[in-house]
């Protein structure tokens, strides 16, 4: 029996095939419980730190990138204990094969890795979700997100240069040295990504509006969806959706409804010439009463001037910042009982009425 199990094949004896696979099977069977409990421990350490955060929704968070970890780095790790063998030991573009495999399986295990650090993430941004939606400030929750985002793309970023340096033996120093004239003409191709970028951070630092506002920017007007590293997403009054990059609202007047104090109405009113003063004055004192309203903040009535052909009166008042709709609907009220105003003191808008009277001359021979 003890000469069966020492057989070599591909110049490893039969024992040491079967210690891997025993390995990798019970990697297999246990991974799932290791990682749970690898994660349990975790979130009594995070616990700490933070509460109020679900030990359910964290365990299934990291217990999946752990267990795929786990899984990699055991097959692995059994697998390095066998001798490569000679008979598939050929070149590939003069790298022998035992190198291909060898630094993919490193690659591999490496983005495992990566993937586990970015679970991670995912939970501290949600952490830190949590106390912004205490603090009730919709910019707090923004930057959680924006700086999730970027944190995302540095480990990305390092995970490929780890690759690089482990999985492939580049000398990382040596090829950012090398791009350093590439690189020059890369950030000057890149140069409007890069003022995004930057601008990007502007916006989070010194916060003109965040998601949820609505602004007015370059003619648009809506709801802002998302800032993102390069550009703001906005759901216009239109329902579309307009990506702007960045450095334009940066650099662009940017009119933030949602900060505003107060809302202004503005009704401007051409009278018929045909009014008297007392008529005028009874008007202008009907229009104040008019806006005495509690919605109504503050209010202006004043008869502005006296053209050749009417008299001109401006009506402004200011509400507090209610919806829109109910905006709207104020006004029409308001302009409502205008009219009735002006029915019962006999008032004509300028141009209502015309008469155009045609003379005609016979002459006579």
């Amino acid at each position: 029996m003890n000469d069966f199990w020492d057989q070599v094949i591909f110049s490893n004896p039969l024992k040491k095939y079967l210690g891997v696979v025993i390995t990798i099977l019970l990697a297999l069977i246990l991974k799932r419980f290791l990682s749970r409990y690898i994660a349990k421990l975790l979130f009594r350490i995070v616990k700490r730190f933070s509460s109020g955060i679900d030990k359910t929704f964290f365990v299934n968070l990291v217990a999946a990138p752990i267990s795929t970890f786990l899984f990699l780095f055991i097959s692995f790790a059994a697998i390095e204990k066998l001798h490569f063998p000679t008979e598939i030991d050929f070149d590939i573009f003069e790298v022998p094969a035992k190198t291909i495999i060898h630094n993919i399986a490193i690659a591999i295990i490496i983005t495992g890795f990566i993937w586990l650090l970015l679970r991670i993430i995912d939970f501290v941004a949600l952490i830190l979700a949590k106390k912004a939606a205490v603090s009730g400030d919709l910019r707090d929750n923004q930057i959680v997100v924006f700086f999730r985002d970027f944190l995302k793309v540095i480990v990305a970023i390092i995970g490929v240069l780890m690759v690089l340096a482990f999985a492939f033996n580049v000398e990382v120093t040596k090829l950012t040295a090398g791009l350093g004239i590439a690189g020059a003409a890369l950030a000057l191709a890149a140069k409007e990504s890069v003022e995004n970028l930057i601008a990007s951070f502007i916006i989070f630092f010194d916060k003109p509006f965040t998601a949820g506002d609505v602004i007015k920017v370059q003619g648009f007007t809506g709801n802002i969806e998302k800032i993102g590293l390069r550009s703001t997403r906005i759901r216009t009054d239109q329902k579309t959706y307009v990506t702007v990059p960045n450095k334009q609202m940066v650099d662009s007047i940017v009119d933030n409804l949602t900060l505003r104090t107060q809302r202004k109405a503005e009704i401007r009113l051409q009278v018929s010439l045909s009014a008297s003063a007392n008529t005028m004055n009874e008007f202008t004192n009907g229009l104040k009463n008019i806006l005495k309203k509690d919605i109504i903040i503050s209010q202006s009535v004043f008869m502005n001037d006296i053209a050749s052909n009417a008299y001109l009166v401006n009506v402004d008042f200011f509400t507090t910042p209610i919806p829109l709709d109910d905006f709207n609907n104020l006004k029409q009220q308001v302009n409502i009982e205008i009219m009735r105003l002006m029915e019962q003191l006999h008032i004509e808008i300028a141009g209502a009425s015309t008469d155009v009277n045609v003379i005609t001359k016979n002459n006579r021979e």
